[in-house]
């Protein structure tokens, strides 16, 4: 089957009618659904010409028709977005917040959401004032890691109150649904979502609001990471080679929104032994410093890998603060006080902020 992407690249052939430049270069291509059916192509224009659109919606039917595997095509164009409406878009800051880190993945399953929660969590023992905002929507686990159930409220002028944990300021999608519901949205309903956490929660005063985003590069976060000023980000991987080839697709993001990364943490570096205390490494040793080398970036800690953070998770009790000498809880510590001087070291974008 034909990908979304495939079909983008496609759409780089269709040129806006009267300049040399393609209709994806000017934004126009706002969502690819493909399916067994076909394809959808969603575009948003900045014109109400007929005539215009008409040629553009027969051009790009014709091109993505010719694809190899697409059954069908069909092109719905939405209204002209509004001029006044594009001069305000780019990133702005989050009202009452100094620092926003992301913290991303390039792949699944190397404990970035539990890197992100204890994190968060060793910055507030830093004495820092610190938000967790989990962008995963599709799998949002930062609500059973800090145990909360309680849904959150709205103020009369319609902006969320987030949830209040061991010290943290949260939000997440899975506040908001059933558990074990899923979550089956195109993109630009988890963009339209992710703003609103962005835009309409009542943060409050923070040092630090750390963004707990989707693993991967796609859309949602680009989007993100386009809407906000980043202090910085920081990318979490394990040591395997098949987990670093990911890397570099996190870091090239952050430096396509020209966003500094603050450093490279390797998780499940290494396993210590419940009953000798010998330290194995499982997956292998050092990959997370070689990416660091090669990229010229920090490495800001190894977390060893322990069955105790899976169980203080399951329990909604974060390791952190349960056991704050066990090995993984000084690892995580180390790190909050590293990435502190890194975003210390670079100068924040100097950008606008809401009021």
């Amino acid at each position: 089957m034909v990908t979304p992407q495939a079909v983008l690249e496609e759409l780089k052939k269709v040129k806006y009618p009267g300049f040399n430049r393609d209709i994806v270069s000017f934004g126009m291509v706002k969502d690819i659904e493909v399916g067994s059916m076909g394809v959808n192509i969603i575009l948003a224009p900045t014109t109400a010409r007929e005539d215009v659109l008409q040629q553009i919606h027969d051009a790009v039917t014709a091109t993505v028709r010719q694809m190899p595997g697409v059954a069908a095509v069909e092109v719905t164009v939405t209204a002209p977005e509004q001029p006044q409406r594009r001069m305000q878009q780019g990133p702005t800051g989050v009202p009452g917040v100094t620092h926003v880190i992301a913290v991303a993945s390039g792949k699944g399953g190397v404990g970035k959401s539990t890197v992100a929660v204890n994190l968060a969590l060793a910055l507030i023992g830093l004495g820092k004032r610190v938000g967790l905002l989990d962008c995963d929507v599709y799998g949002p686990s930062v609500p059973l890691m800090l145990g909360l159930k309680e849904r959150p409220k709205s103020t009369e002028d319609r902006r969320i109150i987030p949830l209040h944990k061991y010290g943290l300021t949260v939000i997440s999608l899975g506040l908001f649904v059933e558990d074990h519901t899923p979550i089956i949205w195109r993109g630009p309903m988890i963009n339209k979502l992710l703003t609103q956490f962005l835009r309409e929660v009542d943060w409050g005063e923070l040092d630090y609001l750390v963004l707990d985003l989707p693993p991967g590069t796609g859309d949602a976060q680009l989007t993100i990471v386009q809407q906000v000023p980043l202090s910085g980000g920081v990318i979490v991987t394990t040591p395997q080679d098949v987990a670093l080839l990911d890397v570099k697709r996190g870091i090239t993001m952050f430096q396509q929104v020209k966003a500094p990364v603050l450093g490279v943490i390797e998780n499940m570096s290494y396993h210590i032994c419940s009953g000798c205390g010998e330290r194995a490494e499982i997956f292998g040793h050092g990959g997370g410093e070689a990416m660091a080398r090669q990229f010229d970036i920090p490495l800001l800690g190894e977390i060893p890998l322990v069955r105790d953070v899976r169980e203080a998770a399951d329990a909604g009790k974060p390791l952190v603060l349960t056991q704050p000498d066990h090995p993984q809880s000084q690892a995580f510590r180390s790190i909050a006080a590293r990435l502190v001087a890194e975003v210390a070291a670079h100068p924040a974008q100097v950008l606008p902020t809401i009021h």
